[in-house]
């Protein structure tokens, strides 16, 4: 068994995997791979299966979302004694030298380590240059970021023991953020390691004025819920943060938003109290009671 197990989530997304699952055979340090299959309908399963048979595939019958697969996947790194998680989207790949140069780098005390994140063409990923750009511009092979983008995340696994997997109250988008939230509340940090490289293959893709909108609509359930805020007052400011948002952007999803939010409430408040504890949203019994921790 290798140090790192590397999970990559797939929808829909054979046309991505010569160059993701291509790219991590072609590295020079070797990791185990681990495919999650969100209930493609595009062959994506079977040309895995197929073309990639030293991949352990994992073929869910319904879509479960980008976060619950993922924490399929980090339970079988904690339970299996992977050192390293490594967490690559389908449209992403690495170079022969960014495992090898991330396992090299991480230290005890570490939270998540990203590489630089470029696009195709070789220039910084958009919203990597946004979040990162001139944070990475200071001295030092690594640098300590707010935030950076899920695309390529590399984890210590005794932070997943801790921080535990991406929260539920996220059906689509946030959940990174509301992870990386709940990492600071521990104290941890994230890191770019500036002399290893990542791409994420996304130039060119445009966004919707809807996406955007409802990126912009996360933020709420994102204040809701970090743990280190108070609950009941991002709970009262919520209705007028997204009626604010609708009428600067001439759009009625936010008014969604406060309706889907305000009934959830109680739900939410649930979820916001279990991300407190260590492991939280992973099933890791059997892991800890093999390994004699409480």
């Amino acid at each position: 068994m290798n140090r790192t197990l590397v999970i990559v989530v797939t929808f829909n997304g054979r046309k991505w995997m010569d160059g993701c699952l291509g790219s991590l055979r072609r590295s020079a340090r070797k990791a185990d791979v681990l495919v999650v299959d969100n209930a493609s309908t595009d062959g994506t399963a079977e040309y895995v299966r197929e073309h990639f048979p030293e991949c352990r595939l994992l073929a869910c019958q319904d879509n479960l979302g980008f976060g619950q697969a993922n924490n399929l996947g980090l339970e079988s790194a904690v339970r299996e004694g992977y050192e390293f998680v490594y967490l690559l989207n389908q449209d992403a790949r690495v170079t022969e030298e960014t495992i090898g140069r991330l396992e090299d780098a991480c230290r005890p005390g570490y939270g998540i380590l990203s590489p630089i994140q470029k696009g195709a063409s070789g220039r910084l990923d958009a919203n990597f240059q946004d979040k990162c750009g001139a944070l990475i511009q200071k001295g030092g092979e690594l640098v300590k970021v707010p935030f950076v983008m899920a695309a390529h995340w590399f984890i210590p696994t005794s932070v997943v023991r801790k921080v535990g997997g991406f929260s539920p109250a996220f059906r689509m988008y946030g959940e990174d953020d509301n992870y990386i939230d709940r990492l600071h509340r521990l104290g941890l940090d994230c890191h770019v390691l500036k002399t290893a490289e990542g791409i994420h293959d996304r130039e060119g893709r445009k966004d919707t004025k809807e996406r955007k909108m409802r990126l912009k609509c996360t933020g709420a359930l994102r204040r809701l819920m970090d743990p280190r805020r108070c609950w009941a007052f991002a709970l009262a400011k919520m209705p007028a943060e997204l009626l604010a948002t609708g009428i600067k952007n001439l759009s009625l999803i936010p008014l969604s938003y406060i309706s889907s939010l305000w009934s959830r409430r109680r739900e939410l408040r649930a979820l916001r109290e279990e991300s407190l504890k260590e492991g939280a949203f992973l099933k890791l019994q059997e892991s800890r009671s093999s390994s004699g921790k409480s």
